[in-house]
């Protein structure tokens, strides 16, 4: 892997724009949460936030302590040390109940893919998604890696409100809403696990360069896991 070459576009005057292209890659993003990393451990003067998307990363600073230059300068002595680079996140397993009251748009999935409830399942559940970002609502993955026979248009006319948890399916995507809100993906299944609580954000179960795989469960194991997430909140 050959090394990586960001470019740099200002924001305004407290922010830095870093980006790898405009190619959705699993080996670029790699790299780009590489050089995140990296650019956090480093604890440049100034630096805010750092937030990372597919192929790009917005730094935000303090415009009184650093400036663009400055920090490009930094990150450009950080790219010279990634010229190989491996998968860096975790595997975190995400226990699914499909269909039913907990998946009511899987039946349209299978009319519009030709495919069974079963095989739905068994595709849905083989691969082990990267996340490539974190975005939209909070602890929201935007994966990569679903089979293209699953690949199912948004809804016509958006719900206003999905529960949390709910799996979906959006076009070429599919995701997990972590707290409840309106949205237009297929809903086909929902996990019974806590993955965003307001009280305690630093405790996410992913963050993006991380993989999620969805383990199938029965209803039953749903209400014994949910269950167990009362419990544990009280």
């Amino acid at each position: 892997m050959h090394p990586i070459t960001p470019s740099y576009t200002p924001v305004a005057e407290s922010a830095l724009l870093l980006s790898l292209g405009d190619t959705i890659d699993e080996s670029v993003n790699r790299q780009l949460m590489h050089l995140w990393q990296k650019t956090l451990q480093a604890n440049i003067k100034g630096i805010l936030e750092i937030t990372p998307a597919f192929t790009t990363m917005l730094i935000q600073f303090d415009p009184i302590l650093t400036d663009c230059q400055t920090i490009t300068k930094r990150i450009q002595k950080l790219c010279r040390s990634l010229q190989d680079v491996e998968s860096i996140g975790k595997t975190v397993d995400i226990p699914v109940c499909y269909g039913g009251r907990y998946g009511e748009d899987l039946s349209y999935v299978c009319m519009h893919t030709g495919l069974s409830q079963q095989e739905v399942i068994s595709l849905h559940s083989k691969p082990s998604y990267l996340i490539y970002m974190i975005g939209f609502l909070p602890a929201f993955p935007y994966l990569g890696g679903m089979d293209e026979r699953l690949f199912t248009p948004r809804l016509q006319n958006p719900r206003v409100r999905i529960p949390a948890g709910s799996v979906g399916i959006g076009g070429e995507q599919t995701g997990i809403y972590p707290v409840e809100s309106p949205g237009g993906w297929q809903l086909i299944g929902r996990t019974p696990l806590m993955l965003f609580d307001p009280q305690t954000p630093e405790k996410s179960l992913y963050q993006a360069g991380d993989r999620i795989r969805f383990v199938p469960i029965d209803a039953a194991e749903y209400q014994r896991l949910s269950q167990e997430n009362v419990e544990v909140q009280t």
